[in-house]
């Protein structure tokens, strides 16, 4: 059964204005104008983000007609999401412990594509991501991987291990906001597999 609602899931600092996001929703309103694509600007909150997407997916269906795509710190959201709703998900480059790693960006941020713009990350947000983790349990629907060794951020190995039951595609080279990601989009959008 084709799937017929994607949600993607930004990264940290990053917005709907990235490179991958812009690529799959033309892609969706070119080549599948059926289905339901939603990309929000995710606040920095962890916990009202995903209090954000809970509703803004509320009335959608679960299980197989859902597909979750995340990027980085999205993939962390990804995996919660899908373990929610039981859904496909895919993962690219995703980040693992974000709240061992974001702790070091506490204070003052800029946004990634609107530098003007400056938002605070906070102290209790590291909580609020330890609250989403998922690991430990087991993959709630198909997964796919898309891994960067090259990621200048991120640890490859640590995104290999943290899905082994994942359909994993591990680039050599690459970086970390897969800037060949338009040779992966037709493999991203063979798994999400969605309707028309």
């Amino acid at each position: 059964m084709a799937r017929t609602h994607l949600l993607y899931l930004h990264g940290f600092r990053s917005s709907p204005q990235s490179m991958k996001a812009r690529m799959v929703a033309a892609h969706v309103a070119t080549r599948h104008p059926d289905a339901v694509f939603w990309c929000p600007q995710l606040p920095p909150s962890p916990r009202a983000a995903m209090a954000l997407v809970a509703e803004g997916i509320a009335a959608w269906p679960d299980g197989a007609a859902m597909v979750v795509i995340g990027s980085s710190l999205g993939g962390y959201y990804a995996s919660w999401v899908a373990h929610q709703r039981g859904c496909a998900s895919v993962l690219l480059n995703p980040a693992v412990d974000p709240a061992r790693d974001l702790a070091r960006y506490i204070g003052e941020q800029t946004a990634w594509h609107s530098p003007e713009e400056r938002f605070f990350f906070r102290a209790e947000y590291i909580d609020e991501l330890r609250a989403l983790d998922v690991r430990g349990h087991g993959p709630a629907g198909p997964q796919l991987l898309i891994a960067a060794q090259g990621d200048e951020l991120l640890d490859w190995r640590e995104m290999v291990a943290r899905y082994p039951e994942a359909r994993q595609l591990v680039l050599p080279g690459g970086d970390h906001a897969l800037s060949n990601f338009p040779e992966l989009l037709p493999q991203v959008m063979a798994f999400c597999d969605l309707v028309g």
